[in-house]
């Protein structure tokens, strides 16, 4: 049986839109970086709770609700809080509210996250976008039947991270004189920090920076056919490469400092964003 949780959510969320509100740019606000739905112009608020297919995040940082508005011009959707594989939902943990923002109309996913660095010049408050993923989580959120409504079967995941965008992202951070480094993604299953051994293996994987988050957000975007861009704030170097012990309170500390300047990142972006048109649908 199809879940139809994507367009009851999407239903609640068009009766309280704004007249004349078309989103274009949905963003995911990861740990510590919700102040930014603070910022939006005429917001409406809606709580995870409320919407059908949503996760009730039990993470401290994570707020759990969506938030409408516009943000240097463009009409966004904010996810303030995102769930997680961790808490027991499963690798669909965030399908419905992507299909959801699909539902809704908007063109490209913009997540952010807190992140682990591996690379010892990429300090706690850094930022990285990202230019691909590995998946270390068990498994991909498209197990199961294909809802043929949202995407095909088989579908490619080569420019998951949309380069087009990626250098938009990369040519607004040189514009701000913002430090946007790049590097590819490690999705781990969490909630415990990963060991020393874990974090020398994914180096050799090639992986640049390590979270809990962003692949179950990315695969469904992919699948329905949602540009991507993202970025990871770094709230520590990784387990091995630093005499200080991990800790959640460390990534919201280092959260909140590498947000001032992801902040300023994603309100020029969304700038240049709004200068160029919309795609014809």
């Amino acid at each position: 049986m199809l879940n139809n949780s994507p367009f009851q959510a999407a239903a609640i969320v068009r009766s309280r839109m704004p007249a004349n509100f078309q989103p274009r740019v949905a963003l995911v606000l990861g740990s510590g970086l919700g102040v930014l739905a603070e910022q939006m112009q005429d917001a409406v608020a809606i709580g995870f709770d409320e919407l059908p297919g949503f996760p009730i995040s039990t993470v401290h940082g994570h707020a759990g609700q969506l938030v409408m508005g516009t943000l240097s011009g463009v009409q966004v959707v904010c996810l303030k809080g995102r769930g997680h594989f961790y808490e027991g939902y499963g690798m669909g943990v965030m399908t419905s509210a992507v299909r959801t923002l699909k539902l809704l109309g908007v063109e490209m996913l913009f997540v952010t996250n807190a992140a682990g660095s591996l690379r010892t010049e990429v300090d706690a408050g850094s930022l990285v976008a990202l230019n691909d993923h590995i998946n270390f989580l068990p498994g991909t959120p498209m197990i199961g039947p294909n809802d043929e409504r949202f995407g095909p079967r088989f579908f490619s995941m080569a420019n998951a991270y949309d380069a087009e965008l990626r250098k938009l992202l990369q040519a607004t951070a040189a514009e701000k004189g913002v430090t946007l480094h790049e590097g590819v993604y490690i999705a781990y299953p969490g909630p415990n920090f990963e060991t020393p051994a874990e974090i020398r293996a994914f180096g050799r994987l090639g992986a640049d920076v390590v979270g809990m988050s962003v692949v179950p957000e990315v695969v469904p975007a992919r699948h329905c056919g949602l540009k991507v861009v993202g970025v990871s704030v770094i709230t520590n170097l990784a387990e091995g490469l630093s005499p200080f012990p991990l800790s959640h309170e460390q990534t919201l500390k280092y959260a909140a400092i590498g947000a001032e300047s992801l902040i300023k990142l994603i309100l020029a972006f969304l700038e240049n964003v709004a200068k160029t048109p919309a795609p014809k649908a």
